[in-house]
């Protein structure tokens, strides 16, 4: 049985239908870690943050702390919160920005001053409409209850917030991509090392880049300490975190869960959480961290929902994001629907990931679609270890950004999994799931 007595930290005020405004936010405990923060030295809530052992919840799991101590001392300096969550099925920080946009300001204006800047950016994805609406609500209300501006709260520390919708790429999730957009040029990523954003970032400037749920943690971390932080969960993977389950679930939706504590059989059976499969028919597969992310089996259902415990079996937890696969679902039309996408999204700077994914998504097409033949299959595989050479996980690096070397993971999976399907579609001419 899942594991849920384990206190919600970033859907505290989910049960409210007024959650997002300033009023239902004050009541609850809003802005008091805030205030608790003013109180102390910006070293003292750095070092909370840190005791925490925070991971960043934006899918590369990199210490939120240490990523802080990075920041090269500067005259100016920024902070940039990543709200482009474009990857298929992953919607925590959409649900966050809709529905608790005040804990965001918070924990942003937190940051800000653990790390003494005084201007931050919040950047949103566009097609996030009503959540751009309510997080520009949530700015105004902030200034005028004094949360930002000019010496929030009385104290000496000032600080603007700027939001900025994105134009819908799904390649500036990565965060120089997000750099360049906010600078108003074409969502390129940047080449790194030798320079990463903490040391030459956003105009040239030290800059940290953390996601929305990163942001959100950061009110109860200050308000109830770094330690009851750590003390949830197990080993790195601290706290609790948002699952956004979708996919061939009786109950699709967000769940904020204890880390390792609960396993992805909790999270997809247990009454309280997905509810099983509808119908009763067989899971099948489920991809454990977004659609860049190699799928699992049944076999890996027990597994706890940790980030160390999921990538020592060659994926990740990534986004947060599951997806669930009935005994029903068409591997190769999963392959390639997550193929299509990527190819549509790569930026075109890699060669690699340009031609790679256009080649692949072709191929996928055509097996899909009645024109496969047999020795497509050995023929996604080579390109496939093209693209990400040895086609483990994590994968070789060919492109700048990791989205070149995320295109095959799906394929793999799928090919490796369900070759049987694969090969039923050469014969007979394409895809029978209806």
């Amino acid at each position: 049985m899942a594991v849920l007595d384990a206190p919600k930290i970033v859907s505290l005020r989910a049960e409210f239908s007024d959650s997002h405004t300033l009023t239902r936010y004050l009541a609850t405990g809003g802005y008091e870690g805030l205030r608790k923060a003013l109180s102390m030295t910006p070293e003292a809530v750095a070092a909370e943050v840190d005791a925490a052992s925070l991971l960043g919840r934006g899918g590369a799991g990199f210490p939120a702390g240490r990523k802080w101590s990075m920041l090269r001392k500067a005259p100016t300096s920024y902070l940039v919160i990543n709200g482009d969550e474009s990857e298929p099925a992953t919607f925590k920080d959409h649900y966050l920005v809709e529905r608790d946009p005040h804990q965001l300001v918070e924990g942003v204006t937190i940051a800000a001053y653990a790390l003494q800047v005084n201007q931050a950016f919040i950047y949103l994805r566009g097609e996030f409409a009503l959540g751009l609406e309510r997080v520009q609500q949530a700015l105004n209300e902030a200034y005028e209850h004094g949360a930002l501006g000019q010496n929030i709260f009385g104290s000496n520390f000032s600080l603007d917030i700027v939001v900025h919708p994105g134009a819908g790429a799904y390649i500036c999730g990565e965060e120089t991509s997000l750099i360049e957009a906010l600078e108003g040029k074409r969502g390129f990523p940047r080449i790194k090392p030798p320079f990463f954003p903490a040391a030459i970032g956003l105009y040239g400037e030290p800059t940290v880049v953390n996601n929305v749920e990163t942001m959100s943690n950061l009110p109860w971390i200050v308000t109830h300490g770094g330690a009851a932080f750590a003390a949830l969960g197990v080993g790195r993977s601290t706290g609790t975190r948002l699952f956004a389950l979708s996919g061939r679930v009786n109950n699709p939706g967000m769940f904020e869960l204890e880390m390792v504590k609960n396993t992805f059989r909790d999270l997809i059976f247990d009454p309280a959480l997905g509810g099983g499969i509808p119908g009763d028919r067989k899971l099948k597969a489920f991809i454990p961290g977004g659609v860049s992310a190699p799928w699992f089996g049944p076999d890996e259902l027990d597994l706890a929902l940790g980030q160390d415990e999921v990538a020592a079996k060659a994926s990740m937890l990534g986004s947060g994001s599951v997806v669930v696969f009935d005994e029903d679902t068409c591997a190769v039309r999963a392959a390639w629907r997550i193929t299509k996408f990527f190819s549509r999204e790569s930026c075109g700077q890699c060669t690699p990931c340009r031609e790679g994914s256009g080649w692949l998504e072709r191929i996928m097409f055509r097996l899909e679609h009645g024109g496969g033949r047999r020795e497509d299959l050995d023929l996604l595989l080579d390109l496939c270890d093209n693209i990400a050479p040895g086609l483990g996980w994590p994968p070789q690096q060919t492109t700048i950004c990791v989205l070149g070397s995320s295109i095959p993971s799906s394929i793999h999976s799928a090919l490796t999994m369900f070759r049987d399907e694969f090969l039923a579609h050469v014969t007979n001419d394409g895809c029978t799931h209806g």
